[in-house]
């Protein structure tokens, strides 16, 4: 399909910029699948809206603080042309990382990006922390390995010293709110880039709630990536290469979802990004009602017209125009279904993207 027709207009004061005063206080809209129609609703009535026999699927990724801001060393690195050439350079230098490779090495952005050589040194802090360029990779990519010079753990010093990765679309600098706020309850794998957004809204009392109704829940992990705001440049979808991201699910939560499906109760997934990770695992799979346990790498891409295996029903924020999660929500409820709730959603004056409101679809 032409990536355009998951084109709609969405004036810019609707992109929601600061996170609401409550966690659990977005609206939310109700939509069937395949059905047109849907309710106004708030994410408050999310657990008197379920069953009581569906089985939530949370990503418990935690955010790391991936934005660094630091400084050239001074000295760049030697020109094989002119090894005795130096340029002392000092300005402002953003490292913003994208994936671990291991414990002292990341694949990251850096900016400015033409000017970073491999060997390129950079300084953060006070110099307790520093990064080398030591390869460039493709999309602008650079490999930045780094050491602590204060005693303390690289982690614990990118934990220090780093800033919220704020998506593009929130036009401000990160506060310290966001450190709490750009993150869910049930956050405990240090992880992503980005957040899974459409757990933002669950707070402590909202999921016991859940649980009383009668509810079961359980967790993956995805290591949510820049990939995840990456538009698509080319005018037919499915001639876009997705972003592959690392996930993991445990024994216990694939027999709680084969369980589920066996028994005929829904699977809610909470997110896009768990939609990726139940649906790659059940692909990998193989088989009918059977999910892969263990580390893999999602790469599935889920385009309108994909056969959902595993998730019944989802609950997500609003994506960006032209978008493959845009794409992912419009394979699970019908392209023009969704279209026709977005305009709903700009007429109704909803809140869009990472800090905005909700929509649940079952």
């Amino acid at each position: 399909m032409r990536v355009e027709e998951l084109n709609y207009s969405l004036p810019p004061e609707l992109i929601a910029q600061q996170p609401l005063a409550e966690r659990d206080g977005a609206r939310m809209l109700v939509l069937a699948r395949g059905q047109d129609g849907w309710m106004d609703r708030r994410f408050l009535e999310l657990p008197d809206l379920l069953r009581g026999d569906e089985l939530l699927v949370f990503n418990n990724a935690r955010v790391l603080p991936a934005r660094l801001l630091g400084r050239r060393e001074g000295v760049h690195a030697e020109r094989p042309s002119r090894k005795t050439a130096r340029e002392h350079l000092t300005g402002r230098v953003e490292v913003f990382l994208t994936r671990q490779v291991r414990e002292d090495l990341w694949e990251a952005l850096v900016r400015p990006g033409r000017k970073m050589a491999v060997g390129e040194r950079v300084i953060f802090g006070e110099g307790e922390l520093r990064g080398e360029i030591v390869s460039r990779g493709e999309l602008g990519l650079r490999g930045v390995r780094f050491h602590a010079t204060n005693g303390l753990s690289i982690a614990t010093n990118i934990d220090k010293l780093g800033h919220v990765p704020l998506p593009p679309y929130i036009d401000r600098p990160d506060e310290e709110s966001d450190r709490e706020r750009y993150q869910t309850v049930f956050a405990d794998r240090p992880v992503a880039v980005a957040a899974p957004t459409a757990g933002l809204h669950f707070t402590a009392e909202i999921l016991q709630r859940i649980r009383e109704r009668g509810c079961q829940t359980c967790e993956v992990t995805l290591n949510v990536g820049l990939g995840t705001f990456q538009p698509v440049h080319t005018e037919i979808l499915e001639e876009h290469k997705i972003h592959s991201e690392g996930y993991e699910i445990s024994e216990e939560t694939a027999a709680k979802v084969v369980g589920a499906k066996r028994d005929g109760r829904p699977v809610l997934a909470v997110g896009t990004t768990v939609v990726r990770t139940l649906e790659d695992a059940a692909t990998r799979a193989g088989r009918e009602e059977a999910l892969l346990a263990g580390r893999a790498e999602a790469e599935i891409f889920i385009v309108p017209g994909y056969k959902f295996r595993m998730v019944d029903q989802l609950l997500t924020n609003f994506h960006l125009p032209k978008s493959t999660l845009l794409a992912l929500v419009a394979a699970f409820a019908g392209k023009e279904n969704i279209l026709a709730t977005y305009r709903h959603a700009v007429e109704a004056r909803y809140r869009f993207y990472s800090y905005g409101d909700c929509m649940l679809i079952r």
